[in-house]
């Protein structure tokens, strides 16, 4: 990349998960440049450039052949991601894709190797590691003052309604989504607390569906965590629990609990002192699934633009993703088997 120029980012997909992307891109504009859009409905296709300022790319061939293009920024379904991929490393592009990486693990890390093979840098939007908070945490993490991790518990108290939301074609399908509340909502706290507590060894759980949804997988789960570091958890994610609420993970240190609702950090220490960092924040946790800020997505894109620049890895790759769909794997077949199961 030529010293001085703007780091060149393609967009595919213009659907829901769009806006916060085009918002934070277009708050970038002054270090990304978006050299085109592309998505198979020309109508929606142009509804969207006029709407966000952006050009719209010719073919997604002509996107590739681009040579001040750096990277793709795929926002498809997980269904229709991994020709995209195979295309961009193959044409030497990054890739920076939104959440789950695949339907399933399996296929996710096809994607991985993919671009590991062809050397390309994969990066995965969890933008609930770039709150502020969610940074003042794992620095306190990180620096050992909190000392060692003995618990953990996380609560994802969500609500999606079946009409306007489940009702649409193939929302809430393993064909399209590859699974329900774990790997559609709950993902983004379960990849941010495995950031701050590290893996997981062992789960016992029960993953079911509630009458307020006609769906074909789960919204609701509930479950027991062994970690590898000898700290043990539990966790509850649904999107059955109206009007829905922000999602919260408590660690329990030896030195301080610290607690993660929304946007804010709280830290009770165990000689007498409270600090609170952040602001509370909505995080689509409600009927709206897009009600949350995107200067989450601003930090990230920025974040993998420089890891390309500087030849390092991302905040959030692609095998930290692949961490997150090993644990959603062995909750869902201990729920199905009735047994504790190993990640």
């Amino acid at each position: 990349m030529a010293l001085g120029r703007k780091f060149g980012l393609g967009v595919v997909g213009t659907g829901m998960a769009a806006k916060p992307h085009a918002l934070a891109l277009n708050a970038l504009k002054d270090r990304i440049d978006v050299r085109g859009v592309w998505r198979r409905d020309p109508a929606a296709l142009q509804e969207f450039c006029d709407l966000y300022g952006f050009p719209a790319a010719q073919s997604y061939e002509a996107m590739l052949a681009d040579p001040d293009l750096d990277a793709v920024l795929i926002l498809t379904p997980p269904n229709a991601r991994e020709p995209f991929v195979a295309a961009a490393a193959a044409a030497g592009k990054h890739v920076l894709m939104e959440k789950p990486v695949e339907r399933t693990t399996e296929a996710a890390a096809r994607i991985v190797d993919i671009c590991e093979k062809a050397g390309v840098t994969l990066g995965i939007i969890f933008q609930h590691r770039f709150r502020a908070a969610s940074k003042a945490l794992a620095d306190r993490v990180a620096s050992g003052e909190l000392g060692k991790l003995f618990a953990a518990h996380l609560v994802v108290p969500w609500w999606r309604p079946q009409q306007g939301y489940y009702d649409r074609p193939g929302r809430g399908s393993f064909a399209q989504d590859g699974g329900g509340v774990l790997i559609t909502q709950a993902i983004h706290s379960l990849d941010l607390m495995l950031s701050l507590t590290g893996p997981v060894k062992a789960v016992t759980a029960l993953a079911a569906t509630t009458g307020f949804h006609q769906m074909e997988t789960e919204d609701f789960v509930a479950g027991g965590l062994e970690f590898a570091n000898g700290a043990v958890g539990g966790l509850m994610a649904t999107t059955a629990n109206f009007p829905g609420g922000a999602e919260s993970i408590t660690l329990n240190f030896e030195n301080a609990s610290a607690t993660l609702a929304g946007g804010n950090l709280n830290l009770k220490w165990f000689d007498g002192r409270e600090e609170n960092i952040g602001e509370a924040s909505n995080s689509g946790g409600g009927a709206d699934p897009m009600a949350f800020p995107f200067d989450w997505h601003m930090a990230q894109i920025k974040d993998f633009a420089d890891a390309v620049e500087e030849g390092r890895q991302p905040v959030s790759t692609g095998h930290s993703a692949l961490a997150v769909h090993k644990l959603i794997d062995a909750l869902i077949a201990s729920s199905r088997e009735g047994r504790r199961v190993s990640v």
